[in-house]
């Protein structure tokens, strides 16, 4: 079943969908069902995710900024408009170089 509070066929600017909040990494689901999800993430510069794993395969989308993305103790700078490809169970952590926006699309393997 469809999680969402958006309707079909209506038109969104993405990065306006969330912001950024002083007191933790703020997250938006745009949708989600049984296979996996579309989430927005907003960070302010130096907030960050700590080492943790995703039970689905993730494509990382910098919208807007800079973010230090640790895969398996590799880390990889994305800016606005890169992404990354990251497979499922794999121990990542994320922190905010400056003020960032990051949609995660993810599909359960």
């Amino acid at each position: 079943m469809l999680k969402t509070d958006y309707k079909f066929g209506e038109v969104h600017v993405l990065a306006s969908q969330i912001e950024a909040g002083e007191d933790r990494v703020h997250v938006k689901n745009l949708f989600s069902n049984d296979n996996g999800g579309v989430a927005l993430l907003a960070f302010k510069a130096g907030q960050k995710l700590d080492t943790h794993v995703a039970p689905a395969e993730v494509m990382v989308n910098v919208l807007e900024g800079e973010v230090e993305f640790v895969l398996n103790g590799m880390p990889h700078t994305l800016c606005g408009g890169e992404f990354l490809l990251m497979g499922a169970d794999v121990p990542h952590s994320v922190e905010a170089k400056a003020d960032s926006k990051v949609m995660l699309v993810k599909v359960k393997p």
